[in-house]
C-alpha cells in the first residue's frame, strides 16, 4: 500500500518539491514496424533503380543525336554538310537498306516523313538535294529544319 506524504503546514514550494516527476515513454523508433514495409521500401527501391537504368539507356541512345547537333553547329550553314550530317544521322537512325538509296524528292519524303512537323518538301528542304551540285548560299531557316529533324525524329530501329 502506497503511503500518502505528510502536506500538512507546507508551503506552495515544498509542495512541488514532492512531486515526483512524470515517467517519460521509450522513443518511438523509426525501423518499420512490420515486414510489409521492408517489402515496399525494397520495391521502390528497385523501381526508383529501373527508372534510373530506363533514363541512362535512352540519354546512350540518344548520344548520335548529340554528337549530330554539336557538328551541325561547326558545319555552319553550308548545304552540303547539312546533307550530310542529315545522311549520317538518317544512317544511324534507320535501317540502311532503308536509307542508304534514297535520293531528290525520295529523300525529302522520307525526312518529312520521320518527323512530325519537318517541312523539306518546301524550297528549303530542296536545296538539300541541289546542295552537292550548285554553289548557291544556304537559306537560314535550312539550317533550323536540319536541326529540328536531328532532335525529334522517330527512329526505326538499328542500323
Amino acid at each position: 500500500m502506497t503511503q500518502i506524504p505528510d502536506t500538512d503546514g507546507k508551503n506552495l514550494v515544498e509542495l512541488l518539491d514532492m512531486l515526483e516527476p512524470i515517467p517519460v515513454p521509450d522513443p518511438i523508433s523509426m525501423w518499420p514496424a512490420t515486414q510489409a514495409w521492408t517489402w515496399l521500401g525494397a520495391v521502390v527501391l528497385g523501381m526508383a533503380l529501373w527508372g534510373a537504368w530506363r533514363v541512362f539507356q535512352r540519354w546512350q541512345a540518344n548520344a548520335y543525336r548529340r554528337a549530330a547537333l554539336a557538328e551541325l553547329v561547326q558545319v555552319g550553314d553550308d548545304p552540303a554538310a547539312i546533307a550530310a550530317v542529315l545522311r549520317r544521322v538518317a544512317l544511324v537512325a534507320f535501317p540502311r537498306k532503308q536509307v542508304a538509296a534514297l535520293v531528290g524528292a525520295e529523300w525529302l519524303a522520307f525526312l518529312d516523313q520521320t518527323c512530325d512537323g519537318a517541312d523539306f518538301a518546301s524550297a528549303t528542304g530542296a536545296a538539300l538535294v541541289r546542295a552537292p551540285y550548285t554553289d548557291e548560299q544556304s537559306d537560314p531557316n535550312l539550317k533550323s529544319l536540319a536541326r529540328h529533324w536531328i532532335r525529334f525524329h522517330r527512329t526505326g530501329g538499328p542500323s
